[in-house]
């Protein structure tokens, strides 16, 4: 069965913030991509296009709660940062380095405060996840959501970095550096 058009519209504007951030994704682009009518962007979205975005941040940040509670389940710290930066690094790859975090797209958007709010709020959501597989694998609590935040900055500035540089090397320069802060 076919994703109807609002998931055809949070596909396509999680995909175009990706590539070219929520200022470049314009919204003829959109829906041409989604396959959707504009009857149907207001019909799923009444207040427009800062709803739509601001639901495909949501869905983004659950999508990649499930990536990172799956890595996180199991094995080591250290262990499950290789498996996150392999991921990332997949994707990268697989995209020619022309799409990178759409949450990072969206905290971005400095006009648009509700939809930062809503990266602001998945980021708190990664940051928490990260921190209890911390706890779980012996860093106490305080010191663990520190750590969490930290490992989520860096990862996410070396994904930035990646796309510039077209390279996985700020990805291998992060695993260097966090494997000697993390245990196991």
């Amino acid at each position: 069965m076919s994703a109807g058009p609002r998931d055809r519209l949070i596909d396509s504007t999680i995909d175009l913030v990706r590539e070219q951030g929520v200022h470049g994704t314009g919204l003829a682009t959109l829906l041409e991509r989604s396959r959707a009518s504009r009857n149907s962007l207001y019909q799923h979205f009444p207040a427009g296009k800062s709803e739509l975005v601001r639901a495909a941040t949501m869905v983004a940040g659950e999508r990649m709660n499930a990536v990172l509670e799956r890595i996180t389940a199991e094995g080591t710290a250290r262990q499950w940062l290789d498996h996150l930066l392999n991921w990332w690094r997949k994707y990268l790859e697989t995209t020619s380095f022309t799409a990178g975090c759409p949450v990072v797209g969206s905290a971005l958007a400095e006009s648009e405060p509700q939809i930062q709010a809503a990266a602001a709020q998945v980021f708190e959501e990664w940051t928490a996840l990260l921190a209890k597989a911390l706890t779980r694998d012996g860093i106490p609590e305080d010191r663990a959501r520190s750590l969490a935040g930290f490992l989520l900055s860096a990862l996410e500035g070396a994904i930035v970095q990646a796309r510039a540089m077209k390279s996985t090397r700020p990805l291998e320069d992060i695993r260097d550096q966090l494997t000697a802060l993390l245990p196991g």
